[in-house]
């Protein structure tokens, strides 16, 4: 079992590795505000009608207007939202991120298309911008993170010389984790 245990942990391990790391380096930049650059390009849409905060309303003319110039849709979700008088469209993906603005009454709207350079690609797929494909993915990389845990330890609790080592290692973990939380 000991020996069946440890094989699986390797081999989880070096599949996951990849994932695992992107994770690790993403958010570890993340928290420092390393965050990734765009390439910003804004387009003036015109309207045949002004828009109203309809999400469907907007999601259709965000479509259009990416359509219209041959660019992919966003493959995170969307939001309305209101600042002053406008009304902003907001959807986020893996590639890009579009924002759809409009102003009352108006019969033009500016659509703002960031494509995400390379490091913001990763922070956007860390941050769940990405398609159900990348999502079901990390849910499997959450998963084997908790197996890699869990496996490790109960190796350890089984080596009668590690079983101490191991358990010290758990409780100071679990102090200084709330520690730290409890400072922040």
């Amino acid at each position: 079992m000991h020996r069946l245990l440890v094989r699986w942990h390797m081999l989880v391990a070096a599949f996951l590795f990849p994932a695992i790391l992107m994770f690790l380096v993403t958010g570890a930049l993340y928290t420092w505000g390393s965050k990734g650059d765009y390439v910003v390009t804004d387009y003036e849409i015109a309207l045949a009608a002004p828009l109203t905060d309809d999400p469907v309303a907007l999601k259709q003319a965000a479509e259009k207007a990416l359509g219209e110039r041959d660019l992919a849709v966003p493959t995170g979700g969307s939001s309305v939202k209101k600042v002053g008088d406008a009304t902003q469209f907001e959807w986020t993906g893996a590639n890009r991120d579009v924002v759809l603005e409009t102003k009352g009454a108006a019969t033009t709207a500016k659509l703002t298309v960031r494509e995400t350079g390379w490091h913001r690609f990763f922070v956007q797929l860390h941050k769940a911008k990405g398609g159900t494909l990348f999502k079901a993915y990390a849910v499997v990389v959450a998963l084997g993170l908790f197996f890699l845990v869990t496996s490790g330890l109960l190796v350890a609790f089984r080596v009668p010389h590690m079983r101490r080592t191991a358990i010290g290692a758990s409780i100071a973990g679990l102090v200084t984790f709330a520690g730290i939380a409890a400072l922040s």
